[in-house]
């Protein structure tokens, strides 16, 4: 793909019954970076990466994963998805859940050890996920995702309602996968962990209204912190809009005169 890119969507259009959710998205995703996708709960962050992983239906457009139209059975060992309410049987052990995946995928033997240590749970490997903490299970979650050593691993809020030191052995977790050359996509409502990105979109009502990075993020805006930054960006993204409104009804004024 052209420049490296991980994925390239063109156009994306998608519709959920009356409601447009994306008029018309254009987005390049670097390979080998963490692409942070930031923006209020409701505003299409989900839609976006199930499009990416091509288990969303869309309606106009188009969305490239590493060469490959989303969803062609080739991306199946090369692209892994982990979603917010975590794939995972309660009524089996941890490593019954990932040699399971690793059976399904034909992931390399010892796999399996392999993901327990990057996730921290070596030693609950024998446990029922049912009988795990809430943090243990979400790192049974995120171990499901990078079961195989997929290229492109795409998360969805995988630190929402962790407490704040497991959600920074998480992203030095994440960190290290980008290091080894994965290219990662997380989602997240939590404008701080944008910091820990190299790249940044930042969405409001189904639209980017930002792609830029950490740094430009907080010079554009002259804010000190990403919060006070997103709010900076929204009420910048309103103005544009109420100044674009005018002309739309002086051209609808004109088209029927």
């Amino acid at each position: 793909m052209a420049g490296g890119a991980a994925v390239e969507i063109e156009g994306l259009r998608v519709r959920r019954g009356r409601t447009e959710v994306f008029g018309g998205i254009d987005l390049t995703i670097p390979r080998g970076r963490i692409t942070g996708l930031l923006g209020p709960s409701g505003c299409g962050k989900t839609t976006l990466l199930r499009a990416i992983v091509g288990v969303q239906r869309v309606d106009g457009g188009t969305v490239t994963v590493l060469g490959q139209p989303a969803g062609a059975r080739p991306l199946r060992h090369r692209v892994a998805y982990g979603t917010q309410g975590g794939a995972v049987y309660g009524d089996l052990t941890v490593r019954q859940n990932l040699g399971y995946l690793g059976a399904v995928l034909g992931a390399p033997k010892g796999d399996v050890d392999r993901v327990l240590d990057e996730v921290g749970l070596r030693d609950q490997a024998g446990q029922r996920v049912d009988s795990l903490s809430g943090g243990q299970a979400t790192r049974v979650s995120l171990g499901m995702a990078l079961v195989g050593s997929p290229d492109l691993i795409v998360l969805d809020e995988p630190t929402v309602g962790l407490d704040p030191v497991l959600r920074v052995e998480l992203w030095d977790l994440f960190r290290g996968l980008s290091e080894r050359g994965a290219t990662l996509i997380v989602s997240s409502h939590v404008m701080d962990e944008a910091l820990r990105c190299d790249r940044l979109l930042l969405m409001r009502s189904g639209r980017i209204i930002a792609d830029t990075t950490p740094t430009a993020l907080l010079q554009d805006t002259g804010a000190e912190d990403p919060d006070a930054a997103f709010l900076a960006l929204i009420r910048r993204d309103s103005r544009d809009a109420e100044a674009r409104r005018p002309t739309t009804r002086r051209a609808r004024r004109e088209a029927g005169a």
